[in-house]
């Protein structure tokens, strides 16, 4: 049984950074390292040793896709669990992001007070399940 405990968390917008940082850091106990782009990311990605990979899909320069390629890329990242955060939830558009390999999409906005059991819930179903 896995426990999750570590999330990088890629988000290129402040306030909902911060309004994720709240809703899995203080409410959810997660320990949460927060990168503003992809590049960020993947500088700091390794040192941190995430449990999950929490991207946000749209985002300039390196969006959720590309920076989930690139992280997939280092060895230690290879096979750690990943979810992409978006408004963009219609079928088609979930269906592809789980084919980059995505356990589920978490649908923007979301509500921080049940975020972080949102979370957990998709972790137990898909890791533990």
């Amino acid at each position: 049984m896995r426990e999750l405990n570590r999330i990088l968390y890629v988000e290129d917008e402040p306030d909902i950074q911060a309004v994720a940082e709240i809703a899995l850091n203080a409410v959810g106990g997660f320990t949460l390292k927060a990168c503003s782009s992809g590049e960020e990311a993947l500088a700091e990605a390794v040192a941190f040793a995430p449990d999950l990979l929490l991207l946000d899909v749209m985002m300039p320069s390196m969006d959720g896709p590309t920076t989930l390629l690139e992280l997939r890329k280092l060895p230690e990242l290879a096979n750690t669990p990943v979810m992409f955060m978006t408004a963009k939830v219609q079928p088609q558009e979930i269906a592809h992001f789980k084919s980059l390999g995505a356990m589920e999409v978490v649908a923007k906005p979301f509500d921080p007070m049940t975020l972080a059991d949102q979370i957990k819930a998709i972790w137990e179903q898909h890791v533990n399940g």
